[in-house]
């Protein structure tokens, strides 16, 4: 087991450096803070920090988090839904498991709460919300607690503070299956009795939503005697939107902002930052307030979106008669206010840098390091070592990339549109059913994967296995490779990405890298690409909610789990080159 490291461990890659404490001028955020797949944000400010936690769906640690100290700077803790107990997602459909979390504190303790979706296709969707808590996060974490889940989307909302009553209410969306119905139907809330961690008293509809519908990811504050109700709506594509509604009671009635959207990008389809919606608010001791909501960049207008539903921070004001208003512009009511900011003026805090990460992981380490994740299961002996060879990362062949089950994956987000992933390989397969390599990945049926393995006739051979909405085709003739370890390359600029291989070399011998196989289109690793059904009633057929990323991975469909060892692998963003287009 794992733990989750602490935001004041000092010595970790990502470590924070010593915190300045000049104040006179604001730093800059730019936008999106969070890069890569992180959606659905919750941010939570706890004394003088500051955490976002972000939706993991089928990928594990489930719910990934970021913490700062001043709103610029974000550093990833990792997951929190490290154990079988918290969380199993073995099975789960694609875009399934873990959902739109919300991070809260009271008591002393850290509340998390969020959904587990077993079943998200057609009319219906099955799902189980859940609490946890603990002192810290880094736990330890309670055993889950169960929460209303006739819908998705779960918060909680405690009343403290001097003009507060104490008491906890746990807010989610309620899904209306019908025939004939908007399966969006309306925000409900309930109190939430803490020592008992269940639900007491009547259930409220407390808001139907706008003209915009598609109404959920509801968060409840207070301010100045107001109750705000801030939900996402429009559906968490090219129309979505982040929308307010308050009253004087916490049961309603809620009133909707009469100029409509707090943030939205539609209608604008040049904006580098799309899809904004689904936020949250938090508020700096000093007064100042923030919006932390899900955005996207398409790879050109309403494009293609291969980074995944990314998080983006906004500033807010307050207009004399106590509505929210985006920062930055005159406030004017004009809802072109309301379009996000790719930079913002950042809060009057001390500037808190990051040491980030190194590009290159030598898997030195007795566990895996923050930016990893795994698929649907969690770190096992019976799969996964860092130990029985030192200094390797170990994987034991599992179940094909098409399955949802027992996956040998390890695979971290793609942030940028542009970057190379390498890895050093030692294998030796000796059927065509046992494979290793590298992959660039979307989903179940969705990626591009270069894999040494075994053929009858040729002997040891590379191949570039391409799955395109389920269908397996190998668009170019398997490549014989010579015994011992190889190096193997992903290069993806924007569009496009390809594969290079060469042999493994000692320091200070650098081989030429071998192309293999065509350029592929990066953009079926897209969300667009994965989303089928029908926006107008909500009902799909299959969803895209992650993003791609670029991972480890071996299989043995002989079942006699053959090993793979990977020395190091390497993840490096890159700039454009000369005259290139940005």
């Amino acid at each position: 087991m794992t733990t989750l490291p602490s935001v004041h461990d000092q010595d970790r890659p990502g470590r924070r450096e010593p915190a300045s404490t000049d104040t006179t001028h604001a730093a800059t955020i730019v936008n999106p803070v969070l890069p890569g797949f992180h959606p659905d944000p919750s941010i939570l400010r706890v004394g003088d920090d500051y955490y976002i936690a972000t939706s993991t769906f089928e990928w594990l640690p489930g719910v990934s988090v970021h913490h700062s100290r001043d709103l610029v700077h974000w550093n990833p803790l990792g997951g929190v839904l490290r154990e079988q107990r918290l969380i199993e997602l073995s099975g789960r459909p694609d875009s399934g498991g873990v959902w739109a979390p919300c991070l809260s504190y009271t008591d002393g303790l850290f509340h998390l709460v969020y959904s587990d979706v077993t079943n998200l296709s057609g009319a219906f969707k099955d799902v189980h919300n859940r609490v946890t808590t603990a002192p810290a996060l880094d736990g330890p974490w309670s055993d889950p607690a169960p929460f209303p889940s006739h819908g998705f989307d779960p918060s909680l909302f405690h009343d403290d503070g001097p003009d507060g009553d104490g008491r906890s209410w746990a807010l989610w969306m309620q899904w209306d299956h019908r025939p004939g119905r908007h399966p969006f139907a309306g925000i409900l809330l309930q109190e939430w009795d803490r020592t008992e961690r269940r639900v007491t008293g009547p259930a409220h509809r407390i808001f139907g939503g706008t003209r915009l519908a598609h109404t959920e990811g509801p968060h409840l504050y207070r301010r100045n005697g107001w109750y705000y109700l801030v939900t996402a709506e429009g559906g968490t594509s090219w129309g979505h939107a982040v929308t307010v509604a308050r009253s004087r009671k916490i049961i309603g009635p809620y009133e909707a902002d009469p100029t409509g959207p707090l943030l939205t990008s539609a209608g604008h389809e040049r904006l580098p930052l799309q899809k904004a919606g689904h936020g949250s608010l938090v508020e700096t001791p000093a007064g100042e307030w923030y919006l932390a909501h899900l955005m996207a960049r398409p790879l050109s207008p309403l494009g293609p979106c291969v980074l995944g539903r990314e998080t983006a921070l906004q500033r807010v004001e307050w207009t004399p008669d106590d509505w929210p208003r985006l920062g930055g512009e005159p406030l004017t009511g004009n809802q072109d206010n309301a379009v996000p900011r790719t930079t913002v003026p950042g809060p009057r805090l001390p500037p808190a840098p990051i040491v980030h990460s190194p590009a290159r992981d030598d898997f030195d380490e007795p566990a895996l390091a923050t930016p990893w994740s795994t698929l649907r299961r969690h770190p096992d002996p019976s799969w996964l070592s860092l130990g029985e060879r030192p200094g390797h990362l170990r994987l034991r062949g599992g179940q094909s990339l098409g399955s949802t089950h027992g996956q040998s994956l390890v695979a971290r987000r793609q942030q940028s549109l542009r970057f190379d992933f390498a890895a050093h390989l030692t294998a030796e397969a000796r059927s065509p059913l046992q494979m290793a390599g590298i992959v660039h990945y979307y989903n179940s049926g969705l990626w591009h994967y270069l894999h040494l393995t075994w053929d009858e006739d040729l002997g040891r051979v590379l191949r570039v296995g391409v799955c395109a909405h389920g269908e397996y085709f190998e668009p170019t003739a398997p490549v014989t490779v010579p015994s011992g370890p190889l190096e193997l390359r992903l290069t993806v600029r924007e569009a496009q990405g390809n594969f290079c291989w060469r042999a493994g070399h000692d320091a200070g011998h650098d081989a030429a890298w071998q192309r293999i196989g065509p350029d592929l289109d990066v953009t079926r690793l897209s969300d667009e690409s994965a989303t089928k059904g029908d926006p107008a009633t909500g009902h799909f057929t299959s969803w895209g909610f992650t993003g791609a990323f670029a991972g480890l991975c071996a299989q043995d469909l002989t079942g006699a789990g053959m090993t793979a060892d990977f020395d190091w692998a390497e993840y490096r963003e890159t700039a454009p080159d000369p005259g290139e287009r940005p």
